[in-house]
């Protein structure tokens, strides 16, 4: 089965973007990392899918997921 969004809108995950971040501290034990927003702000990340990373490694983040290291 396949989905095709209605014409003239999207869907959530089409309209959605990766926020660059940077990794400050690595909880590795817990695959999570605290990561710093352009703007400053700090989030918990999941980092399952990058790891390793190190802190000063930049990632792009969606819904609190790392997808790749830049």
């Amino acid at each position: 089965m396949t989905f095709e969004c209605p014409p003239g809108s999207h869907c959530v995950t089409c309209g959605d973007e990766a926020t660059p971040m940077r990794v400050e501290r690595v909880d590795e034990a817990r695959g999570l990392a605290l990561c710093t927003e352009p703007d400053g702000t700090k989030r918990t990340i999941e980092i399952e899918l990058v790891a390793p990373v190190d802190a000063g490694d930049e990632v792009l983040v969606h819904a609190g997921v790392a997808l790749v290291r830049t």
